[in-house]
């Protein structure tokens, strides 16, 4: 370890050694990260990626919160942005310029105050790098649908615009390089009364708390709907064939390993129940891929990012 710092830049940021990655994890599970930094500014973010050695891998993450972090650790620099990334400013022309370690809770109440309605957002789990880099979205409304431009700093460290014609949005999907990251972006809503945006977010939280396992460990929905997406590459809220439907027709609803469990209440949330490792929540995820093969034929891919050493 000591190694590896003494071959990093430096920085105005801070590095924190063998970083224990699951008090930052939001299943609470996982190994350390061999080194942790926290950049300062935009350009001291620029200013490591330049000088990083091309052999040091490099991991940006959030708040984890659609990612298992393996037991194992990760090796190499996770970069996690936090003060002076998470400034939320309403521009003209509804629209919200947000930084990347904004959570997207917190942008969509911002900009309804604003009375911009971003509100797809208020249910999502994370912040805004993540939401662009996995093109979060639900109830029919993706942050390709808002997304105008977007700050990111390369692995080379310059310091580059993102257009959408640069990202090549999908269902849960963009064309991001996993070494850029994100460091601030434009969105543009429609114009609505603050009022019913903040009514629209309530009742979307209502609904919420009705059907999922909002207060249980969990990082949302576990697979990709099979065939849960249009033509465009968006997610079809109304699409028959759903990730938790054929979960349960594989009699796995409730299912348990370890200290992992496919909820009861929504057969897609994979949760810690409280003991569980990154192993136990892996292990039942890949579980659970194959007794629906096995069931029905189809292969479930993960939602959750999977990341680090076994």
């Amino acid at each position: 370890m000591t190694d590896l710092m003494s071959r990093l830049p430096k920085v105005e940021g801070t590095y924190t050694e063998n970083r224990d990655m699951s008090a930052l994890s939001w299943l609470r599970t996982g190994g350390p990260a061999d080194v942790l930094f926290q950049p300062a500014h935009i350009a001291d973010l620029a200013h490591f990626m330049k000088h990083l050695p091309k052999d040091i891998p490099i991991l940006p993450v959030g708040v984890c919160s659609n990612m298992i972090i393996r037991d194992g650790g990760i090796r190499g620099v996770v970069i996690r942005l936090g003060r002076g990334f998470n400034g939320i400013e309403p521009l003209k022309d509804n629209k919200i310029r947000a930084g990347a370690a904004a959570l997207d809770a917190h942008v969509a109440r911002k900009a309804a105050d604003a009375g911009v309605d971003l509100a797809f957002l208020r249910t999502i789990p994370g912040t805004i790098g993540g939401a662009i880099k996995m093109n979060a979205g639900c109830y029919g409304v993706y942050t390709a649908d808002v997304f105008r431009t977007a700050t990111a700093v390369t692995r080379a460290g310059d310091v580059v615009t993102l257009r959408p014609d640069d990202m090549d949005f999908a269902y849960r999907y963009s064309a991001l390089p996993d070494d850029t990251i994100i460091v601030q972006a434009v969105f543009q809503g429609p114009a609505a009364e603050p009022a019913a945006i903040h009514q629209k977010m309530e009742d979307a939280l209502a609904k919420r708390e009705a059907t999922q396992p909002t207060k249980e460990r969990s990082c949302g929905s576990t697979f990709r709907n099979p065939a849960g997406f249009s033509s465009t590459g968006q997610d079809d809220d109304t699409h028959e064939l759903k990730a938790w439907k054929v979960i349960e027709d594989a009699g796995l609803r409730g299912y348990r390993m370890g200290g992992a469990q496919m909820s009861e209440m929504h057969p897609n949330f994979l949760i810690n129940t409280g003991t569980a490792n990154s192993a136990d929540l892996e292990n039942l995820g890949e579980y659970v891929r194959e007794k629906v093969a096995q069931n029905s034929g189809i292969d479930l891919q993960w939602e959750i990012m999977r990341v680090g050493e076994k």
